[in-house]
């Protein structure tokens, strides 16, 4: 990869929550609203369709649908990455030309879950998204979810390749990252995933960040990663305590994503339940949200003085 790619692509990503009616299905209007929240508050870009996104329980017309909305609205204003990635490398095939016609800036993709598979076949999976549109692409690498984890000898094969110019890490080892950069090289992306390790990712080597918490404190990512740029990392270090005190009560919840959405739902930005099998969160956590929602408001306001 060109040495200004790093540059261009490089920061602080929100991945997008869905955004639904209160039937389930897919509302364009709200997607819309929930896209330009982010226009003016300092991130790089949003990345669409991920597991935030809940790409993985919607079919194909339902994240072309997600896609749209989101160039509709905010398209030039921000970076948009679009994960790709689905079971069938047909469909992934097809969301990945879709994306090249909306107008994306890249696209990424996991390899394909369910089935155990061979090296072989998750790069015979993600080459024929590569080979099929003009776009940049981005590996996303989740093996917890996935259950395959990418090794350096497939990383090596796939990013010699002109148009991979990055990974998204979102395995739980910052060795594993400093490697992936390591080998990589200076001008390839790496993506720090896991957010409550964001400026360990940073240090090891990441050259941003995308993450489904950022959505709903995306100034705080936004400042952390502003004080790790200047080499403040005593008040990075602080900083990234306090978000983890914010992330460890969200995953106290049924599930992060409904304690997220429902937060947002706070901040006047309906985007519905998440689909099931994922849980909402209930009527007895709703004043706990509240105070969270508030915190998060507080440290926001705190730190836009620093």
């Amino acid at each position: 990869m060109k040495p200004e790619m790093i540059t261009k692509f490089e920061g602080i990503y929100v991945a997008m929550y869905s955004a639904y009616d209160e039937a389930g299905h897919v509302d364009s209007d709200r997607v819309k609203k929930l896209a330009r929240s982010y226009v003016s508050t300092g991130i790089k870009g949003l990345y669409v369709g991920g597991s935030s996104g809940e790409g993985m329980l919607q079919n194909v017309q339902e994240r072309k649908q997600v896609l749209e909305a989101v160039m509709e609205e905010i398209k030039g204003e921000l970076t948009v990455i679009v994960h790709v990635g689905a079971n069938a490398t047909q469909e992934s095939v097809e969301l990945s030309r879709h994306a090249e016609q909306c107008g994306a800036d890249v696209i990424s993709a996991v390899p394909a879950i369910y089935y155990r598979l061979s090296e072989a076949a998750v790069e015979q999976h993600w080459q024929q998204m590569i080979d099929s549109t003009n776009l940049p692409f981005i590996i996303y690498n989740i093996p917890q979810t996935t259950g395959f984890n990418l090794s350096i000898g497939l990383f090596k094969k796939m990013a010699s390749q002109e148009k991979v110019i990055g990974v998204k890490m979102s395995g739980e080892s910052t060795f594993e990252l400093q490697q992936f950069k390591a080998v990589g090289g200076e001008d390839f992306l790496v993506f720090n995933g896991p957010d409550e390790q964001f400026l360990a990712g940073r240090i090891m080597g990441a050259d941003g960040g995308i993450g489904g918490t950022y959505g709903i404190m995306p100034e705080l990512f936004c400042k952390l990663n502003e004080y790790y740029g200047q080499g403040q990392l005593d008040e990075a270090r602080k900083l990234q305590y306090e978000i983890n005190e914010v992330i460890k009560k969200l995953l106290g919840y049924p599930s992060l994503y409904g304690a997220c959405k429902y937060i947002l739902g706070i901040k006047g930005i309906k985007t519905g339940n998440p689909r099931a099998p994922l849980l909402p969160v209930t009527d007895g956590d709703h004043a706990s949200l509240a105070e969270l929602s508030k915190e998060i408001e507080a440290l926001t306001a705190q730190y836009s003085k620093s």
